[in-house]
């Protein structure tokens, strides 16, 4: 089969970025050319005697994914260009133009696979691909929580930095029986995690209609019922039915890991969904937009208690006043 591949011009500072941003549109596999130099560890993890030449770092990258071919192409650009613009308000994106073409027959939509390896998140847990037989590598003892992923066409194996900081602050702040809210719950692995963690329900909301069935498989796959994790389609920031259907003051934890210029009007809408005293943990924040994302949880109704970083990305903890 050939498939429509889209070939963008950027920097090397905006690669996880976009990296990040392509996969909340439902990109699932993505390729990165740069001139950054190998590290040590780097090159210590390649079985190679001689490592090729590279051209001097200039600052700038490559980022090429791959779709099936669409009928209406124009309409998926139209949301990356948007998203585009949506980032140069908080970084240098460079040139940010993207060129598409055709590719010869591959299998592109699966290749990605035999990279993804199983991995600890934490002294509990471990996220293992579905696929996968044996996570021994990554497994410590039987004690272990493991968490079964195929994002298929969700967003979140759990590798990312911003998922990982969820991750970590769900297993800080879960107490058994408590409610989650997952908003933009992409693969469902938050809401995995906590139900694992010991939380009694979670209410995953997903805006891309096309992700809900990875959600579900993840759940079933992971022995979760559809009473313990419920999942809705929608955006909750401006769908008042769906805010109704969501429910009132009676979520212990609301959790969201989606991009800095969702978290800010996400903010403002938010509390009204937790119980007095609750806790608002939110993810997908750039450093640059750091600042503008703590102003806005803050106006709306929350006290910043955590904050906590991995790379580039910054995760909030928020207590409800």
């Amino acid at each position: 089969m050939k498939w429509t591949q889209y070939t963008l011009k950027t920097t090397t500072e905006a690669t996880d970025m976009i990296s990040y941003t392509l996969g909340e549109l439902g990109v699932e596999g993505i390729e990165i050319e740069d001139n950054i130099p190998l590290t040590e560890f780097d090159k210590a993890q390649m079985f190679v005697d001689i490592l090729p030449e590279t051209a001097p770092d200039d600052g700038t990258a490559t980022i090429r994914f791959y779709r099936e071919p669409e009928e209406n192409p124009e309409e998926f650009m139209q949301k990356v260009n948007a998203a585009l613009d949506g980032l140069r308000s908080f970084m240098d994106i460079g040139e940010g133009l993207i060129e598409i073409s055709e590719t010869a027959d591959k299998d592109w939509m699966n290749n990605w696979k035999e990279f993804f390896h199983s991995f600890r998140v934490s002294d509990r847990l471990v996220i293992k691909p579905e696929w996968e037989q044996d996570p021994a590598a990554a497994c410590a003892g039987d004690s272990d929580i493991i968490i079964n992923i195929d994002p298929g066409a969700a967003f979140g194996t759990g590798s990312h930095e911003t998922t990982r900081l969820c991750i970590l602050a769900l297993e800080k702040y879960i107490k058994p029986g408590c409610n989650i809210l997952d908003v933009g719950c992409g693969s469902g692995i938050l809401s995995i995690v906590s139900i694992k963690y010991g939380a009694s329900h979670a209410l995953g909301i997903e805006i891309d209609e096309h992700a809900i069935p990875s959600t579900i498989d993840n759940r079933d796959i992971n022995g979760i019922t559809a009473e313990q994790f419920e999942i809705k389609c929608g955006n909750i920031i401006d769908d008042d039915g769906l805010q109704r259907e969501t429910g009132f003051e009676k979520y212990d934890i609301a959790v969201a890991n989606i991009l800095a210029n969702v978290i800010i009007p996400l903010s403002a809408e938010i509390g009204q969904h937790i119980k007095k005293g609750g806790l608002f943990i939110s993810s997908g924040i750039i450093d640059t937009a750091a600042d503008s994302v703590r102003k806005a949880i803050s106006d709306g109704g929350f006290e910043i208690i955590d904050t906590t970083t991995l790379k580039d990305w910054y995760c909030f903890t928020a207590r409800k006043k």
